[in-house]
């Protein structure tokens, strides 16, 4: 066997080494039904490991790439990844976040519904990796968003609705300001509420579905024409009365 042969048995052997060590363990978990002490030791280690494996993507920016390979291209602008490459807290949160996310995620499905499997060929730490790769396109994504909603917070005057969520700038195509103000506060729906205030603040709906946790843009839009369909309505009652 040459060197190079070698080195690849090598690996080769590590990993299945690996392997079986995780299968072990997976078993010995499973008695307690992926719970209590035991797996809360487990799940500590393997955030800790995730945490630490993100931050460095965050860094090189690989995990743009990752991710893209996988369907979600980002698109990170350049000013984007000087900020990660800069910002040790901000490389923290999100790893911290998109880690959060995926665990109970990676509970389900790869160890209650026996998702991983030794003889699939990845260990128990690159199965979570891979698990965290789904998860981090919507963390970034609602970064992205707080980051839009802060930046137009320096920039424009606030004005805090009952419910605390933020209505800025001048709606002049919905009925005027003072008037849409009025009307979120006649909004008994929450969704609704949140989903018109954010529209006048200039959100996009993909945006929106983000924010008001909705299943679709779809269903942003019909949020926003039973809304508006209210306010035709009693404006022509009123005009009427």
């Amino acid at each position: 066997m040459n060197p190079v042969e070698a080195r690849q048995a090598k690996k080769l052997q590590e990993n299945l080494d690996r392997r079986m060590a995780d299968q072990q363990m997976v078993t010995l978990l499973s008695e307690s039904g992926f719970a209590g002490a035991h797996y809360g030791r487990f799940e500590e280690e393997l955030a800790r490991y995730g945490i630490s494996v993100l931050r460095g993507w965050l860094y090189s920016g690989y995990v743009f790439k990752l991710v893209a390979s996988r369907g979600f291209d980002l698109k990170p602008h350049e000013l984007e990844l000087e900020e990660l490459a800069h910002d040790s807290d901000l490389r923290e949160e999100l790893a911290m976040m998109t880690v959060a996310r995926a665990l109970p995620v990676f509970r389900q499905r790869a160890l209650v519904e026996t998702g991983w499997r030794a003889d699939g060929g990845a260990s128990i730490a690159t199965y979570f990796m891979g698990a965290s790769a789904y998860e981090f396109p919507n963390e970034y994504r609602r970064h992205r968003v707080q980051q839009k909603r802060w930046h137009r917070g320096r920039a424009t005057e606030e004005i805090t609705t009952e419910d605390r969520f933020v209505v800025r700038g001048v709606a002049d195509d919905v009925l005027g300001r003072l008037r849409v103000l009025q009307d979120l506060r006649d909004i008994d729906d929450p969704r609704t509420r949140a989903a018109v205030a954010l529209t006048i603040d200039g959100y996009t709906q993909e945006e929106i579905q983000q924010l008001v946790d909705a299943k679709s843009t779809r269903a942003v839009e019909g949020l926003l024409y039973r809304w508006r369909t209210k306010a035709k309505q009693r404006d022509e009652r009123g005009f009427h009365g």
